[in-house]
């Protein structure tokens, strides 16, 4: 037997404080590996997420002019806004020998659907604004120039109604500016006839 028996109360002690240090083992255990995760601080009421960027729509413009006139390729041509009539000439294959550039702003800006017209030297002409207008009599006023003449220029002539003007037009689109007033009898609806009625009304 133990020199030193243990009573009944100092085992009850024992006991106690026994469990007392598992309990708090076990607490102190728990709490670690329960850890709460890291709060989430809510969204205020007043806030709301950025939108994404919205994609640019502002592509650019392009404008589409018709060049005419003492060019070296007469047509339409698409250009980007903001162009200059420089821009539209120098589009066109450039200015040819007998243009008459003076007569014309070549820095006036340019807008969708202009007709951009570089006068000969001797017509007269300016840009958007060629000679041979119509006179108050329905008669042109001078000679109309085949090359920068506009629809309604080509209508006053006798004889000539938009069918056939419109057809003096595609002409000069598909062959280039017109040489001479001769070359109007190659105009599919202008015969021999018709020719020596307009020869003293127009010009190149």
């Amino acid at each position: 037997m133990s020199r030193f028996p243990i009573t009944r109360k100092q085992a009850i002690v024992l006991a106690a404080v026994l469990v007392l240090v598992l309990f708090l083992f076990g607490r102190q255990l728990g709490q670690h590996s329960t850890a709460a995760p890291p709060a989430v601080q809510p969204l205020r009421a007043d806030a709301s997420p950025a939108p994404p960027q919205a994609k640019s729509t502002s592509a650019s413009t392009e404008l589409v002019v018709q060049v005419v006139g003492a060019v070296r390729r007469p047509g339409l041509y698409r250009l980007p806004a903001g162009s200059r009539v420089a821009d539209a000439v120098r589009r066109a294959g450039g200015a040819s020998r007998r243009a008459d550039t003076e007569l014309i702003n070549l820095a006036a800006p340019l807008a969708d659907g202009i007709q951009v017209i570089v006068p000969r030297r001797g017509s007269g002409g300016t840009a958007g604004a060629p000679s041979g207008t119509a006179a108050a009599s329905g008669q042109p006023a001078g000679p109309v120039h085949l090359n920068s003449a506009t629809l309604e220029d080509l209508e006053a002539l006798p004889g000539v109604g938009p069918v056939t003007a419109q057809k003096i037009l595609d002409y000069r689109q598909e062959h280039g500016p017109f040489g001479s007033v001769d070359e109007l009898d190659a105009v599919p609806g202008i015969g021999p006839a018709h020719m020596a009625q307009l020869r003293d009304l127009v010009a190149p």
